[in-house]
């Protein structure tokens, strides 16, 4: 039988998912401000994390590093090192998008649903998208986001939880040499 050679495939794709409890900002409480996509909320709850809880970046990050074949965010920059207490999750796209470039592709399109009862995000919408696409370097023609609820229905809905998920396809960056 003849050998094959194998090549890495051209497209990629991955799917990204955190979540992250919310408590309220003030004293006994634990959360810190609540911030998605680059944009911090007026909400009087915040996310509870070691970094400073982006869930939205911490999904795109996760959607990458899954279609690259490479270990999850936790293990990348995992919540026991304290050189990650409060850092911009900023930190951790930028690492994502690098790790792109290092692996000759490119992202085509990413996706990003965000699941939370309050604040509405339909005003900071935007901002969010063009946070995204700034980190990544890519036109804001690449980015979705979508917000929805959960209809007042488990810990999400009764405004205790904030649920991201993101997908992304990268494309492998071609030679001129073809």
């Amino acid at each position: 039988m003849p050998s094959r050679v194998k090549t890495p495939p051209s497209l990629r794709i991955g799917h990204g998912y955190d979540l992250h409890r919310l408590e309220p900002k003030t004293p006994p409480g634990r959360g810190r401000p609540f911030i998605l996509g680059g944009v911090t909320l007026d909400h009087p709850k915040g996310p509870v994390s070691h970094s400073d809880g982006d869930a939205v970046y911490h999904a795109v990050v996760d959607a990458i590093f899954g279609a690259l074949g490479q270990p999850d965010i936790g293990q990348q920059f995992p919540d026991t090192d304290p050189a990650y207490k409060g850092v911009s999750s900023a930190k951790f796209v930028t690492a994502a998008r690098e790790a792109i470039s290092r692996a000759s592709f490119e992202i085509q399109t990413l996706d990003v649903t965000v699941i939370c009862e309050q604040p509405k995000l339909a005003p900071v919408k935007a901002q969010m998208i063009s946070n995204i696409a700034h980190l990544l370097q890519v036109g804001i023609d690449r980015v979705n986001l979508k917000a929805k609820t959960h209809e007042d229905v488990d810990a999400v809905g009764e405004g205790r939880a904030v649920e991201v998920h993101a997908v992304v396809l990268l494309a492998m960056v071609l030679s001129g040499n073809a």
